[in-house]
C-alpha cells in the first residue's frame, strides 16, 4: 500500500490505527458508565445539601436545634423534607444506603443513620404534646409512634432494618418488632389474608400498600431467619396480582374495592412502580429455595415485559401509563428503569430487554436531572380516586421525596448492566 509516496505494510497498519482509535474513543459503555456515576452523585449530593435535622418556628421561622430549645408555647415545624418521618423518607434512606454500598462512601450511610437518629433523639417531645388536635401523619414524628395504616411504618421500618445492620441500638430493634405486629397481627386484611387499607375508605386494596409491606417482611425474614415473613411477603404479591393485574393491557390498577368487587379507574404510574419495587425487594431476599420464588420471577418478568410497551420515544413513562397524552413523569420511569436493570443483572429477565432499561435512563438524564442534581416532574402524595382528571391534573413537582431515591436506584443499576454488557 503506497500514500504520499510512502509504503505501508497493511497487516502492521492496522493494530496501530486501532491502538490509536482506542486511545482516541475509550469504549462508550466505559465512558457511559463514568458519566452515569456523576450524575447519580449529582443527585444524592444534592440532598445531602438540601437535609437538615433541625426544627423551625412555624410563625417566626426561628431555627431550633434541639427540641430542649423550643418553647412551650411555640409550634415548629421540620426545617428540611428530608427531616420528616414518611415512607418517602424510608425510600430516600434505602436508596442512599444502596449508593453507599455500591460506592463504599460512608457519607451517604450516615445520612440515613442521622435521619434515623433525628427521630428517635426527638420524637418523645412531640408525642407528649400531641393532643390530636391534628392528623398523626400531619404532626412531627407523629408515624413514628402511631402505626395505623402500612404507610405509616413500612417503609420507615425497612430503613430502619437497614439502619440496624450497622448501629445496633436497642430502640431501633423495639420499633422493628412493633412493625412486625403491626404488619402481621394489626393491619387489617382481606378473608384470603390480603393486606389492606382502613383509610379513607374501609377495605380497600391500593398498589402501592404492596411496597409498604413486602421489603420490610423480607428484610424481617432476613433478620430473623423466621420463614413466616417471606411467605406472607410472597402471598402478598400474588394476592395483590390477583386483584389488580389487567391481562387485556399488562398493567395494574391502582385499586381495587373489596365492597363492590371493582377495580379503580386507573393505571398510574407509580403505583405500577411501587408493585415493581415490592418484587424486586422481595427476590433480593427471598431464599433460593423458597417454593414460590420461581412465581415471583415469573410475575416480575411479566409485569416489565407489559410495562416496556408503554415506554415513550424519549425513554420515559408517563403518569397514566395508558394514556400517553398525560406527562411525562420521573418516579415510574425511574422505577421501572431500576426493575428492569435490577431483573437483568440478576438473571431474573434476559439480557433483550436492557436497551429498554437503558433508554430510559438517558430520557431521565436528559430530561429530568438537572447539572445540580435537581430532578424534575415527579407527581406528588397521590391518593385514590375514580376519575382519570384527577390523575391527569396531580402536580408534578421538582425534588419531590416520591422519586429521588428511585431514581438513585435507577442509576446504580444501570451502572451494574453497562458492566455486565460490556463483559459479553
Amino acid at each position: 500500500m503506497k500514500i504520499t509516496g510512502i509504503n505501508y505494510n497493511i497487516n502492521s497498519i492496522i493494530p496501530a490505527v486501532l491502538l490509536l482509535l482506542v486511545a482516541a474513543f475509550p469504549l462508550k459503555a466505559q465512558d457511559g458508565v463514568e458519566e452515569d456515576e456523576r450524575v447519580v452523585r449529582k443527585v444524592a449530593d444534592y440532598i445531602l445539601k438540601e437535609a437538615s435535622f433541625e426544627f423551625e418556628g412555624e410563625e417566626d421561622q426561628k431555627i431550633y436545634a434541639s427540641v430542649a430549645d423550643i418553647p412551650k408555647n411555640v409550634e415548629v415545624k421540620f426545617r428540611s423534607k428530608y427531616g420528616e418521618w414518611h415512607y418517602t423518607n424510608g425510600v430516600v434512606n434505602m436508596a442512599m444506603i444502596n449508593l453507599s454500598d455500591f460506592l463504599g462512601e460512608k457519607k451517604y450511610f450516615d445520612f440515613a443513620a442521622n435521619h434515623v437518629a433525628f427521630g428517635f433523639n426527638n420524637y418523645k417531645f412531640f408525642q407528649k404534646r400531641f393532643k390530636g388536635d391534628r392528623r398523626h401523619h400531619q404532626y412531627p414524628f407523629g408515624q413514628l409512634w402511631t402505626m395505623e395504616e402500612l404507610d405509616d411504618c413500612g417503609a420507615m421500618g425497612a430503613s430502619i432494618i437497614e439502619v440496624y445492620g450497622k448501629v445496633k441500638k436497642k430502640e431501633y430493634k423495639e420499633y422493628i418488632d412493633n412493625t412486625a405486629r403491626h404488619i402481621t397481627e394489626r393491619q387489617e386484611r382481606l378473608d384470603d389474608k390480603t393486606l389492606v387499607r382502613t383509610f379513607p375508605q374501609k377495605m380497600t386494596l391500593w398498589a402501592d400498600d404492596l411496597y409498604m409491606s413486602v421489603p420490610f417482611l423480607a428484610r424481617m425474614g432476613a433478620l430473623t431467619g423466621d420463614r413466616k415473613y417471606f411467605d406472607d411477603a410472597v402471598r402478598q404479591v400474588l394476592n395483590f396480582d390477583k386483584y389488580l393485574w389487567l391481562e387485556d393491557k399488562g398493567l395494574y390498577y391502582h385499586c381495587y374495592y373489596s365492597d363492590s368487587d371493582k377495580n379503580g379507574v386507573a393505571h398510574w404510574g407509580r403505583s405500577n412502580g411501587w408493585v415493581v419495587e415490592a418484587q424486586v425487594h422481595l427476590l433480593e431476599y427471598l431464599p433460593e429455595d423458597h417454593p414460590q420464588r420461581g412465581d415471583i420471577i415469573k410475575n416480575l418478568e411479566k409485569q416489565l415485559i407489559g410495562l416496556s410497551r408503554y415506554q415513550d420515544e424519549k425513554g420515559l413513562w408517563h403518569q397514566l401509563l395508558d394514556k400517553p397524552e398525560s406527562y411525562a413523569e420521573t418516579s415510574c420511569s425511574a422505577m421501572f428503569v431500576h426493575g428492569i436493570a435490577k431483573a437483568i443483572n440478576e438473571g431474573w429477565l434476559d439480557k433483550r430487554f436492557a436497551s429498554v432499561a437503558i433508554n430510559g435512563w438517558e430520557g431521565l438524564k436528559k430530561e429530568m436531572i438537572a447539572e445540580d442534581g435537581q430532578v424534575d416532574a415527579i407527581c406528588v402524595g397521590t391518593g385514590i380516586r375514580n376519575d382519570l382528571v384527577f390523575y391527569y391534573t396531580r402536580p408534578a413537582r421538582p425534588n419531590e421525596k416520591h422519586g429521588v431515591g428511585s431514581v438513585i436506584d435507577a442509576g446504580v443499576e444501570i451502572i451494574k448492566l453497562k458492566k455486565l454488557l460490556a463483559r459479553g
